[in-house]
């Protein structure tokens, strides 16, 4: 249909929206909608309409449900679906009973818990608030990694509950590995195609896309990454350091991209071609044999090289390579899946193969491969500070494995292949889960032990950029203070200046009893809880397995000593910190 508006109020309009976020320009609409009622020209086809909508929902931590949701909302604009697509945080749970067609995107956090942004709503569909839902259609993708023991569990816990309440699944679940695309691109089409069956007898909604602008508007992104050049790989640990630590630095040349300080930089690579030669010799195959990775031929070189995982193994691989094997000690493994776990955490491709021979055709053990991901690293600089450069604190991983060494993948490959110049395929993973105050006068606590420090060097560079008066507070620990204290000049200078108010470090092997970051936090516990309560951002960064959760532990005992409060408050305490963004993780 021809625009009843004229070119003058057609660029007015989108000038007016070109900020707008997606679920702004949905409060727009519905305003929109509001003053046409008011003047009385709402046609009843219009309010058929806005009954029939499908909303799309999204609970993301580090930003790939948010992709994934993006993409079905894309679809379903596609296929003149009527739908709305909003962020967990800014979903009203009360009008969950209003609702009759809902899709769900929900990533999983930490120890099987929602993301930050969906603590709330998880809460109240859980509480005895939640209401009949006999009228709602739905259906749950979830999003995870099978190598941790709380599988997808936000994804289950919002699928069974919406089922226990009454509401009516138009597809089953579907649970999403690290390699999730062509899962949820299926899920993608089977939901909106049975969505679109219940809609059948409404009227066709029509769809107008306004523009959005700002960081979504990047025309680089994981499908699509950006042929970076990488300028410096330096390693900032010492000689006698038992860690390889390099400060990576890589040119985004003319490509626009832009990020914020706690924003994530992907990173895409490939393996090792000496490894993957290793493999196939194991195997006892030709490189050049011809195999199919999503419908596309490549020699089986290439294919291992270019799309496949070989320094990360699955579980699903460990059981596939028992039974093609015959190995004892592997059937034993799988057999616990504590062990398998453990066991697939813990080596490689070539070590499973290393287990016991098989004879296995080259597309059935391609097939039983994970496809390789990218690699996402917490940014280290901001962009105030570094313009068209991003910078990354990268931790190789290295290790022995029998006579043999082993290297991360894309570890190895930014702290070990990559020459200088070489090209670098990135794209910018956005988090809103880990955003300084928006007042500049908030103070800040930042812990971040090992590479958990970059992404508070990027805030400092940004405080500093900002000329933002608010207190600094850092905590930084590792091993010893001669080998790695990573940017240890910079930080002493931000001291200096005034800009780092208080640091506090802990070096675990300086002495004979270790000390880690959580001591320094309860040598300091009166302080800490003043500073909370005076309003400060808390921040963890770094290893979730075990010092998230001692740092954590920490926190609930000085808020019990400091507040006079009993171990469950302390808990609400963080829990309402969380929710007010104030309590902030980027753990891995």
């Amino acid at each position: 249909m021809a625009s009843p508006l004229s070119e003058q109020q057609v660029q007015l309009l989108q000038q007016a929206t070109a900020e707008l976020s997606v679920t702004q320009l949905a409060w727009v609409s519905g305003y929109l909608a509001g003053i046409g009622q008011t003047a009385g020209i709402q046609a009843p086809q219009a309010q058929a309409q806005a009954a029939a909508k499908l909303t799309i929902v999204y609970a993301s931590q580090t930003g790939n449900a948010k992709g994934v949701a993006e993409e079905l909302h894309s679809a379903a604009v596609a296929k003149d679906i009527n739908a709305e697509l909003v962020n967990v945080a800014d979903y009203k749970a009360k009008s969950l009973k209003n609702e009759t067609h809902l899709l769900i995107v929900a990533s999983t956090n930490g120890e099987g818990e929602p993301p930050d942004d969906a603590i709330e709503f998880h809460e109240f569909l859980f509480s005895k608030k939640a209401p009949k839902l006999d009228k709602l259609h739905y259906s749950v993708l979830a999003l995870g990694d099978s190598s941790y023991e709380f599988f997808c569990q936000t994804g289950k816990d919002f699928d069974q509950r919406l089922a226990e309440l009454g509401a009516q699944r138009v597809c089953e679940r579907v649970d999403c590995d690290v390699d999730y695309d062509k899962a949820a691109a299926d899920w993608t089409e089977l939901a909106l195609s049975e969505i679109q069956q219940t809609l059948v007898n409404a009227p066709s909604a029509s769809v107008v896309s306004l523009p959005v602008a700002g960081s979504a508007s990047s025309q680089y992104n994981k499908k699509n990454p950006y042929a970076a050049s990488l300028s410096v790989s330096q390693k900032i640990t010492g000689r006698d350091s038992a860690k390889d630590v390099r400060h990576v630095e890589i040119d985004l040349g003319e490509s626009g991209i832009q990020y914020q300080a706690g924003d994530a930089l992907g990173v895409w690579f490939e393996n090792d071609r000496e490894l993957a030669s290793q493999i196939i010799a194991r195997l006892g195959l030709s490189e050049d044999e011809s195999v199919l990775v999503d419908e596309q031929p490549l020699s089986l070189l290439d294919a291992l090289v270019e799309k496949l995982e070989l320094t990360q193994t699955s579980a699903s691989f460990v059981q596939a390579w028992a039974q093609w094997s015959g190995s004892k000690k592997l059937q034993a493994i799988v057999a616990d899946k504590d062990k398998l776990r453990e066991y697939a955490a813990n080596h490689q491709v070539i070590d499973v193969l290393l287990e016991k021979k098989a004879k296995v055709a080259a597309q059935d053990f391609v097939d039983a491969l994970r496809k390789l991901t990218p690699r996402l690293y917490s940014i280290a600089s901001a962009q105030a500070e570094v313009e068209e450069e991003v910078h990354l604190t990268v931790g190789v991983v290295r290790y022995q494995q029998g006579d043999e060494q082993r290297l991360g993948g894309a570890s190895g490959f930014l702290g070990a292949r990559a020459e200088e110049g070489a090209s670098v395929k990135v794209f910018v993973e956005h988090n809103d889960n880990f955003r300084l105050p928006s007042n500049p006068d908030t103070p800040v606590i930042m812990i971040g032990p090992g590479t958990g420090i970059a992404p508070f060097r990027a805030f400092m560079q940004q405080r500093d950029a900002s000329d933002a008066e608010g207190k600094n507070w850092l905590f930084f620990g590792d091993q010893t203070f001669t080998q790695d204290f990573l940017y240890q000049t910079e930080w002493q200078g931000y001291l200096k200046s005034g800009l780092l108010t208080k640091l506090d470090v802990a070096f675990s092997r300086d002495q004979a009893e270790k000390i880690y970051v959580q001591d320094r936090l309860k040598e300091n516990a009166a302080e800490v809880y003043q500073w909370l309560e005076e309003g400060a951002h808390l921040y963890i960064c770094g290893d979730a397995n075990r010092m998230a959760k001692d740092v954590h532990q920490a926190l609930i005992e000085i808020i019990v000593e400091q507040g006079k409060q009993s171990p469950d408050q302390a808990e609400e305490y963080l829990k309402q910190l969380r929710s007010a963004k104030r309590y902030q993780k980027d753990v891995y």
